[in-house]
C-alpha cells in the first residue's frame, strides 16, 4: 500500500548507540519500502559541520544513500546547520524550515515546531542569533576542536535552562498553530520539537483540522506513517528496552 513516514528527534549522538541501531534497522528495514521519508528535524544531537568525520556521520549518510525511497529533510534546533555538503553525501534533499506538501491529495504543513513555541522568548531569542548567516559563517571557520566545546557548553546550558522553565511555556502556543496553518492554507499540520507524540483534533477556519506531533526516540521509536486513508502514529522498540 501507498505510504509516506515522518519521524523527527531521533537525538543521534555516539552516546546512544541503541537509538542509532534502532535508526539504522528502520532504514533498512522500513523506509525503503516507503513512497518517502521525511526528517523534521533534530536527526543529531548536534551538528558543528559537514566536515566533521565521524563514524556516526558516514553510517547516517550511508544508510540515506541506500535508502530506495527519496529522503526530505528539515534542519531542527539542534542539527541547524547540515549544509549541502552533508546533503550530497547522504544523497537526500533539504527543505525550507515550513514546507507545504500534497500527501495523498491533502495539503499538509510539515515543519520541525520550534517556531511554534513563542511564549518561549528566550529560547526564541537564542533562535533568532544562531541563524544569522554571518554568525554560522564565522562558527564554520572555527577549528573543529573549538567548535565540538562551545556545542558542549550549549547543549550543558539548554538543559540548566529547561529546568526552569514550565512544560507550557516550552509547548506551542495554539494561537500560533492556528496563525500559521492559516497562512499555509492547509488543514493538516505535522511537526517534532515538543516530544509529545499525539494528534490533536481542532477546528480551523470552520473545519475540522489535525496536528500531528511526532515522538523522540529517547525510550521508544517514533513513526508517522501515512497512507491515503489512514494516519497512524506508530512506535518502535529500542535494543535496550527489549
Amino acid at each position: 500500500m501507498p505510504h509516506t513516514l515522518f519521524i523527527a528527534d531521533l537525538h543521534l549522538s555516539p552516546g546512544r548507540p541503541d537509538i542509532t541501531a534502532a535508526f539504522l534497522a528502520f532504514m533498512e528495514t522500513e523506509a525503503s519500502k516507503a513512497d518517502a521519508l521525511y526528517v523534521l528535524g533534530d536527526l543529531f544531537e548536534f551538528w558543528v559541520g559537514d566536515d566533521e568525520p565521524s563514524e556516526l556521520n558516514r553510517q547516517v549518510a550511508a544508510a540515506f544513500r541506500a535508502c530506495r525511497a527519496p529522503v526530505y529533510y528539515i534542519h531542527g534546533n539542534r542539527d541547524f546547520m547540515i549544509g549541502r555538503r552533508f546533503a550530497a553525501e547522504a544523497n537526500m534533499t533539504l527543505l525550507p524550515e515550513h514546507k507545504v506538501i500534497d500527501l495523498y491529495g491533502t495539503a499538509t504543513l510539515i515543519m520541525h515546531g520550534d517556531t511554534l513555541c513563542i511564549d518561549d522568548a528566550g529560547y526564541q531569542r537564542y533562535r533568532r542569533i544562531t541563524r544569522l548567516r554571518w554568525l554560522q559563517w564565522l562558527f564554520l571557520r572555527l577549528p573543529l576542536t573549538k567548535r565540538l566545546g562551545i556545542a558542549d557548553g550549549i547543549r550543558g546550558k539548554s538543559a540548566e535552562a529547561k529546568q526552569d522553565k514550565s512544560i507550557t511555556i516550552m509547548d506551542v502556543n495554539q494561537g500560533e498553530v492556528e496563525r500559521q496553518m492559516r497562512k499555509a492554507g492547509v488543514q493538516r499540520l505535522i511537526h517534532g520539537h515538543t516530544h509529545r507524540p499525539a494528534i490533536h483534533n481542532l477546528e480551523l477556519n470552520g473545519r475540522p483540522a489535525r496536528r500531528i506531533v511526532l515522538g523522540d526516540w529517547y525510550t521508544q521509536g517514533s513513526v508517522l506513517r501515512v497512507t491515503p486513508e489512514r494516519v497512524e502514529l506508530q512506535s518502535r522498540e529500542l535494543e535496550e528496552s527489549k
